[in-house]
């Protein structure tokens, strides 16, 4: 069975988050933390709303979108201002997942067909400002939207009506009481919700997701795969947890947990550990801010060790480092050959000489000549590449492709492009 969703919705007007309470419009000049709060508190999609009604703001709202998909691990839905197929294109190209069309603009209508063939139809949706639209829903499915938004208040007679709807729903729910999110989320063709609620409402999705849950409403939550009792634990009843970055791969800290705390971090998504000191539970980032929220949590071979990969807000340590493993005891030099730390290095180094500029450096001289120089060098190194393809020797093609590698890490740093955009593009395809 498919999971229902929870999705945070704003509207970005002037570089500003607009927020709906109650009918009400107020404004939140920080979007990134909006953005990071609803992500990181178990929002399963966002969807943003561009209100601009300038080509300026239009523009800035893009780059808004671009910030907020690069700060966030969950899909981002987008749309409010489009007129030809290149508006869509912005959309994802900014990184959205999906851009969604005004089907109160018949234009739009006929926009779809062209925009779900181009992007294929997984990444248009088809949004609906009234009731009177749901008898085209057929229609717009045949023109390739693959999901509709429906955004209007909707009463129990007209949650009746929804079962019929060819593509499934994410309707708009401006109340945020668990029973009417439950009300919604049992409709079948409703896949999700799409929340109006008041800027960082505490606990957020989260805590909805564990009253759906209870009420038997498949959500996305953490499970475990093993119980308690199947765990080997140490003489005081807890069981290590060694805690990585997600992304780096770094070890931050050892802690502990008993039964309560392993608990809380499956219902919270916030780690949750055992204090041997204080003999209380405490949730990391409690006091500090320094949260760190789940990405996943494995078993070692012998059942008595944790491993969990988190989401790291600032610090891990106590003292302000990162990692609490900063004390190097004995150590070897060694060559890095992690791919992405490579690459990520690399990258770092073309940054600094693009911000610090050293005389002589080849990597300042590619950026004091600009774009069409740094073009034309990336064009001769990808004929290097078919040229040395032709020869058996397998080391010159390995030159070549880490010279094509370096000039295309030189552009991306002359557009501002990351190696986690370009990894996350991938990942969504």
């Amino acid at each position: 069975m498919e999971r229902k969703k929870l999705i945070p919705t704003f509207g970005c007007k002037e570089g500003h988050a607009v927020i709906m309470d109650e009918g009400r419009e107020y404004f939140s000049a920080d979007i990134l933390t909006l953005s990071r709060y609803y992500s990181d508190n178990g929002a399963d999609e966002l969807l943003i709303c561009d209100l601009s009604e300038t080509d300026e703001d239009h523009d800035r709202t893009i780059d808004i979108i671009r910030e907020v998909v690069r700060a966030v691990d969950i899909p981002v839905i987008a749309g409010g201002r489009v007129n030809r197929l290149e508006d869509v294109k912005k959309y994802l190209y900014a990184g959205a997942g999906a851009a969604f069309l005004n089907m109160s603009d018949e234009h739009n209508v006929d926009l779809l067909k062209e925009a779900s063939s181009r992007f294929g139809s997984e990444k248009i949706y088809a949004y609906l400002p009234n009731l009177s639209y749901l008898k085209r829903t057929e229609e717009y499915a045949q023109l390739g939207a693959s999901r509709v938004i429906l955004d209007v208040m909707l009463d129990e007679e007209d949650l009746n009506r929804l079962p019929g709807i060819p593509l499934p729903v994410l309707a708009v729910c401006d109340h945020d009481e668990a029973g009417t999110i439950a009300a919604f989320l049992k409709v079948p063709s409703i896949l999700g919700v799409i929340l109006t609620v008041p800027e960082k409402k505490e606990g957020c999705c989260m805590i909805w997701k564990q009253e759906m849950k209870k009420r038997g409403i498949p959500v996305e939550t953490l499970e475990s795969a093993m119980e308690w009792k199947d765990f080997k634990l140490n003489s005081d009843g807890l069981i290590p947890v060694i805690v990585q970055d997600y992304q780096t791969q770094e070890v931050l800290m050892l802690a502990y947990m008993n039964e309560a705390a392993f608990h809380e971090t499956l219902s919270s998504g916030k780690m949750t550990y055992f204090s041997r000191s204080r003999r209380t539970l405490w949730v990391k980032g409690e006091t500090s801010g320094h949260y760190q929220y789940v990405k996943s949590l494995k078993l070692d071979c012998d059942n008595d060790t944790i491993l969990a990969k988190v989401k790291q807000i600032d610090a891990a340590c106590h003292t302000g480092a990162h990692s609490c493993f900063y004390q190097t005891l004995a150590e070897r030099e060694y060559r890095e050959t992690n791919p992405l730390k490579v690459f990520e290095d690399v990258y770092q180094v073309i940054l600094d000489r693009k911000e610090h500029p050293r005389e002589g450096s080849y990597t300042n001289y590619l950026f004091d000549k600009g774009i069409d120089k740094i073009l034309k060098k990336l064009g001769e190194e990808a004929t290097e590449i078919v040229i040395a393809a032709k020869n058996p020797n397998p080391e010159e093609i390995k030159y070549e492709i880490s010279d094509f590698l370096y000039h295309a890490m030189v552009l991306m740093a002359y557009r501002g492009i990351s190696w986690e955009d370009i990894t996350r593009e991938l990942a969504n395809r």
